[in-house]
């Protein structure tokens, strides 16, 4: 008689899967804080990806006769001196934040952990090359190089992007570098090389697999600080031009009527800042969770 062990361990390894969505699930529960923050930055993409869904404002046309207006139950951010409504303009200004926070990660996610992994997995000369290159832009507040780097290449918002990523790209080649070389210390990557698994193939199904977690960690809480310099390059007038929403530009729109209309930043301001601490949360969760 033949026993199909497929059949055998299919139903145990589902009962495995489903208990561990249900054991997360649980956690998050017992976690509000978590929990808030995930709906938040939920919200937040549903913004940038749906934001016709989110209000029936244009953007971009306003009333002028209901310019200045305070936040009501008809426009839950008040509007500006244009008339415009603040919360259409928010809302629609997410697609521009955070498709440049996205790409700026990316960036430095991709472009740091080649440069960490070659590094540690190299060492010797390169290794030492590499980190003092790295140990130079880390010197060099991420701000005040973005803002150079926009300088040179010229005022946009996916300018804003490039320059937020090329900042970031050191920090993620130290933090990956640090992990190849504890990796690569290993026992199972030793017996890799003794089974006479290639370097490529030691690279691919060892080093890197299990040197991420600590760099998606930090890519998590990455966002929060490109979505901070994004909006604070939009701020000084680096980014997209009027009436373009974005974040950084809508707060910037209302400092010269701070202290008569106040809610012309403040709202806006207080939704960037909603989203940053939301993304911070869970990178701190997610951090905990890797060790």
């Amino acid at each position: 008689m033949t026993v199909d062990t497929n059949a055998l361990t299919a139903p145990g390894r589902s009962s495995d899967f489903v208990r561990g969505v249900v054991t997360r699930l649980g956690g998050l529960l017992r976690k509000p804080g978590l929990l808030l923050a995930w709906i938040i930055l939920l919200i937040a993409l549903g913004w940038a990806l749906f934001p016709a869904a989110f209000t029936s404002y244009s953007p971009l046309v306003g009333d002028p006769a209901a310019s200045f207006v305070p936040p009501s139950a008809e426009h839950w951010f008040g509007t500006d001196r244009l008339g415009r409504d603040l919360y259409a303009r928010s809302v629609f200004g997410a697609a521009t934040t955070l498709a440049a926070t996205l790409f700026a990660v990316l960036i430095g996610f991709g472009i740091g952990s080649g440069v960490g992994l070659a590094a540690g997995f190299a060492g010797g000369v390169i290794d030492t090359a590499i980190m003092r290159v790295a140990d130079v832009f880390l010197a060099i507040p991420n701000l005040l190089l973005a803002m150079v780097i926009v300088s040179v290449l010229g005022y946009s918002t996916n300018n804003i992007a490039l320059a937020v990523g090329i900042s970031s790209i050191a920090a993620f080649a130290r933090v990956m570098r640090a992990e190849v070389l504890t990796v690569v210390s290993r026992d199972y990557v030793r017996a890799a090389y003794g089974l006479g698994v290639g370097r490529l193939g030691v690279v691919l199904r060892h080093i890197v697999p299990n040197s991420l977690s600590s760099v998606l960690a930090l890519a998590a809480l990455e966002i929060g600080k490109a979505i901070l310099a994004v909006a604070g390059l939009g701020f000084l007038g680096y980014g997209a031009p009027p009436p373009t929403p974005e974040w950084g530009l809508l707060v910037a729109e209302g400092r010269d009527f701070v202290a008569v209309y106040p809610w012309i930043s403040l709202m806006p301001g207080a939704a960037l800042a909603v989203v940053v601490l939301a993304t911070h949360r869970i990178s701190t969760a997610l951090r905990k969770d890797h060790g």
